[in-house]
């Protein structure tokens, strides 16, 4: 219970669907935890250049190891989640330390990325696609 007492920094990121809270501890007792969901980073999103988004910020700042990163994530899939953390961190990392904006905005990771899903027009079967013309 003593991470409770630890002083934190907090972003919220969002894409499409997703939304993800980023909690980071950096600190002398800071060891370089990485827990999505109580799960590890690895163990939550397995694929390879998952690990390589949402450690990006980490990575551009120098602080990769330096800090322990808590993430509470719902909603979206796996992309969505992925490009959430990696803005919550970011996000958490300005938070810190207003010197690190210029190299996370370098590195794209303060950009919120605005698409999402268009919505399904009447008369079409979903967002662009039409009924099949017939000409008979």
């Amino acid at each position: 219970m003593a991470e409770e007492s630890r002083q934190y920094y907090e972003g919220i990121g969002r894409r499409k669907r997703a939304s993800a809270r980023v909690r980071v501890i950096l600190d002398e007792e800071a060891t370089g935890n990485f827990v999505v969901n109580g799960k590890d980073v690895k163990d939550f999103f397995p694929r390879f250049g998952d690990y390589l988004t949402l450690t990006g910020p980490l990575n551009d700042t120098d602080l990769m190891g330096k800090a322990d990163v808590s993430v509470h994530i719902n909603g979206g899939g796996i992309t969505g989640q992925t490009g959430a953390v990696r803005l919550g961190l970011a996000r958490a990392l300005v938070k810190y330390d207003e010197n690190l904006r210029g190299a996370l905005r370098a590195g794209g990771h303060l950009t919120r990325d605005a698409r999402i899903k268009e919505r399904k027009k009447p008369g079409l079967k979903r967002a662009r696609k039409a009924p099949t013309y017939t000409k008979r």
